[in-house]
């Protein structure tokens, strides 16, 4: 069995050397592990050698979403990993996964629990799900990690940070030519939009707590990322939904002018501004987004 993973950087985190070198002990005698880091950053990323059997520099920071798109366009393995280059995982973390999806054709993704780098007591997350404000959230996020033996469970989707799909299923349910993750969210709620569209196809997503992620996180993108979370939401729930958005749209504005009125009420301009940027961007792109989305919101 063959594994492909692309892990995304732009060259700055401090354990990227960390990330890979796990990656690289995930091979056994049966699974052979192809690492392709794309590498974003201004200046070519040093590693040490063998710890990357392909990297490609798109010469400019091109986002999470059409990196990964090109990782996968690089590959031909049937089994394709993401992993956050902040992201360390644990001994047996692609055989669990990939034991789970060998069960069912119909399970596109898979992941662990992934815990806190500087806190393994607490729960990054272990899946995807929409609360009733329709924000995207990590499942079990601050809460104690389930045990190793627990059993696997659905999710509506799958978090990027560490994960494993079927090129099968992303096959069904790309966007474009050699485009399975939405290009034009660029980071932030793309995995979330992917899992939208794998599961209005019909496929299901599963997290297994007997493999195990260690995540470190960053707040290196400042208020750069507000315009993106908060525009970003708003066209995966659309790609969600269909025509569907617009009964739920209420909602979506009423969390939005809750934030809004409170980043300002702590003197937070930077956040305020990239809420309303956000909007804007969400605007100028929802036509195509509620176009293309389904017409009922597919539940597990």
């Amino acid at each position: 069995m063959r594994l492909a993973v692309i892990v995304p950087t732009l060259g700055r985190c401090p354990h990227l050397e960390r990330c890979l070198g796990a990656l690289r002990a995930q091979a056994s005698g049966d699974l052979e592990v192809e690492i392709v880091l794309i590498d974003q950053g201004e200046a070519p990323s040093e590693i040490p050698a063998g710890l990357a059997d392909r990297v490609i520099r798109p010469q400019e920071n091109v986002g999470f979403a059409a990196g990964t798109n090109l990782g996968i366009a690089a590959t031909s393995s049937e089994f394709l990993a993401t992993v956050n280059d902040d992201a360390i995982v644990e001994e047996g973390w692609a055989a669990a996964l990939l034991a789970a999806l060998a069960n069912d054709e119909k399970i596109a993704a898979v992941q662990g629990v992934n815990v806190q780098l500087d806190n393994p007591a607490r729960v990054d997350g272990w899946g995807l799900a929409w609360n009733s404000w329709w924000q995207a959230i990590q499942l079990g996020a601050g809460e104690s990690p389930p045990a190793r033996e627990a059993l696997a469970r659905e999710v509506f989707g799958v978090s990027a940070t560490a994960a494993i799909y079927r090129r099968a299923a992303l096959e069904q349910v790309k966007v474009g030519e050699s485009s399975w993750f939405e290009p034009a969210l660029g980071s932030y709620y793309e995995d979330a939009e992917l899992a939208g569209r794998l599961r209005s196809a019909g496929f299901r997503a599963w997290s297994v707590p007997a493999a195990r992620a260690q995540h470190a996180g960053s707040a290196t993108a400042g208020n750069a990322r507000w315009p993106l979370v908060y525009g970003n939401r708003h066209l995966a729930a659309a790609r969600l939904l269909g025509r569907g958005y617009w009964l739920a749209l209420p909602r979506l504005l009423v969390r939005d002018v809750a934030d809004l009125l409170g980043a300002i009420l702590r003197g937070e301009g930077g956040r305020a501004l990239g809420i309303l940027r956000g909007l804007w961007r969400a605007a100028t792109k929802l036509r195509r987004f509620v176009h293309q989305g389904a017409e009922n919101r597919p539940r597990i």
